[in-house]
């Protein structure tokens, strides 16, 4: 099995085991104690993190208990109203061209979470290039283009071990050429103490801010939900590189 296909057969087997963790939860015959922790673990499964799982769970309780609900079944609707609040976006709260910068320390999901933003605006009806600017882990690239392939959407990427800020520099000249509207840039794993690392997040900046100056640019930083106090201290670093929204 070659490599995308490795790839596209784990995000379907994970899309299909959360699935299927979900409907046997609401197939019980009470909502009650056990049929919440039920519901609880296939969220956690899924890498929801503890404190949105609470949240789903607690709003879905707190719905439920006001609809004198007594099945899981009765609160399918409620369950998918609270997941599609938590991720939905306006469109219309940006401005277009839109650029949006996504950072973070190794491991946290963005790439991950470019493909969904990816996904989204595609279907809003906007146009999307994506920059993979992580050109220091291998394989980082391929992994962003199967984001794009899904969406079908344009992807800008050079070798192994280039300029991050070059891959930029040209995403923004394609999205410029093509009048797209949404230019989405990945970028590495950066840990908060290599100066080298940040110090190159800053040069990606300034690319932005000179080369791309009529676009509606924002900067995000995706953050474990586990991660406690440090999170903070990872803002704040980040922030000084790159302000934060």
């Amino acid at each position: 099995m070659g490599f995308f296909a490795k790839i596209f057969e784990a995000l379907r087997k994970t899309k299909q085991n959360f699935s299927r963790k979900i409907y046997e939860a609401f197939k019980g015959a009470a909502l009650n104690d056990e049929f919440y922790e039920e519901l609880e673990m296939a969220l956690l499964s899924a890498d929801v993190g503890a404190v949105a799982s609470d949240m789903i769970i607690s709003e879905l309780k707190e719905k439920s208990f006001e609809l004198k609900l007594r099945k899981p079944d009765e609160a399918k609707e409620i369950f998918t109203d609270i997941l599609q609040g938590l991720v939905d976006y306006d469109v219309e709260a940006y401005n277009y061209p839109l650029c949006i910068l996504v950072a973070g320390v190794n491991g946290v999901g963005k790439t991950t979470a470019i493909g969904k933003l990816a996904n989204y605006f595609t279907r809003e009806g906007k146009s999307v290039v994506l920059a993979a600017a992580d050109t220091f882990r291998a394989a980082a690239a391929e992994q962003l283009t199967v984001w794009a392939e899904r969406s079908n959407v344009r992807i800008i990427k050079h070798e192994e071990g280039a300029d991050p800020a070059a891959v930029v520099f040209d995403a923004i000249a394609s999205a410029k050429a093509k009048k797209t509207d949404v230019l989405l840039i990945d970028t590495a794993g950066r840990l908060h103490n290599k100066k080298n690392l940040m110090e190159e997040l800053k040069k990606i900046n300034r690319v932005i801010e000179r080369d791309y100056p009529e676009a509606d640019y924002r900067s995000y930083i995706v953050l474990d939900a586990t991660t406690g106090q440090n999170a903070i201290n990872q803002v704040n670093i980040f922030n000084e590189a790159i302000d934060i929204d």
